[in-house]
């Protein structure tokens, strides 16, 4: 059940304060996360005017492009603004024809953190959140020895904060017994509530949620199934709002701890995204949107 937390604007990433509404850096690289972008100096506006827009939470990883994007957060804004956080994700990396391979080994997990930290000419991330595979997808790797990867990062002063991503509940639950966990970054959405048991473990561990595909997977034409969903198309012409607003705005209001890093490659998106910070859903709002329907996330 939503629970409404107010308008909030900010709130906190382990112990940081942090505006709600980042941005997620993924789409700036070429078709596939692989290579260059088609417009890179359209990539460094989008950049440019989001830091102009307060945000102060960029999530990336050097595996996208790979080095692009990192790269191109570097070139744009280092020195960076004092309050930025800087997030990325290890546990994968991509041959010479794109293709995503795992790197799960402890070993491959700190080569990772150490290539985010070389590429975006830091010597500390605030958080890296390790990306588990879906079963199947590469050897088995005790999920202790990952964490403890990390941890040995953290005595070091490499990173700030552990993440786990694409976990499941069991992996969850593990993960917050063994470590101080600082988020939990799964696929979550208006559309696709799969994972309202994590969000519920995050809401009592206080630990950040942080939805990838937060408007739906692109892969299963997610947005466009927000702007023919009837029930979100009512609210949103309620509000003045547009779809995409109302869904970020209901993420919102599920959890005080909820932070959003939706991505895009346009400015005006990017303007419309952060604006949903505004749009304040009341109770007849939220309860319209409890029905509506959910989407079958892809498999493979």
């Amino acid at each position: 059940m939503v629970r409404l937390t107010g308008m909030n604007k900010t709130s906190f990433l382990g112990d940081k304060p942090i505006n709600r509404i980042g941005f997620g850096a993924m789409q700036l690289a070429g078709p596939g996360v692989f290579g260059p972008p088609r417009d890179p100096e359209a990539a460094r506006a989008v950049l440019r005017r989001a830091i102009e827009l307060g945000v102060d939470h960029i999530d990336t990883s050097q595996y996208y492009g790979p080095d692009v994007v990192n790269d191109l957060i570097r070139d744009t804004l280092y020195p960076y603004p004092e309050d930025l956080k800087l997030v990325t994700k290890v546990g994968a990396r991509r041959d010479e024809a794109g293709a995503w391979l795992p790197a799960q080994l402890p070993e491959e997990l700190r080569e990772g953190v150490e290539d985010n930290l070389r590429s975006l000419r830091v010597e500390r991330m605030d958080l890296v959140n390790l990306r588990l595979l879906d079963e199947g997808e590469g050897p088995a790797v005790p999920l202790a020895e990952q964490i403890g990867a990390l941890e040995d990062l953290r005595r070091e002063g490499k990173l700030d904060l552990i993440g786990v991503s694409n976990v499941d509940l069991a992996r969850a639950e593990q993960s917050v017994e063994m470590a101080q966990i600082g988020e939990i970054q799964n696929s979550y959405s208006i559309i696709d509530r799969a994972d309202d048991a994590l969000v519920e473990l995050c809401r009592e561990r206080v630990i950040a949620f942080v939805p990838f595909f937060p408007l739906g997977s692109a892969f299963t034409d997610g947005p466009a199934k927000l702007a023919g969903d009837p029930l979100i198309s009512k609210v949103a012409a309620k509000h003045g709002a547009t779809t995409s607003q109302i869904a970020l705005a209901w993420l919102l209001a599920r959890y005080e701890r909820m932070l959003l890093i939706p991505g895009t490659t346009s400015i005006s998106h990017l303007e419309e995204n952060l604006a949903a910070i505004d749009v304040e859903l009341d109770e007849e709002d939220l309860s319209e949107l409890e029905t509506v329907e959910q989407v079958a996330r892809p498999h493979g």
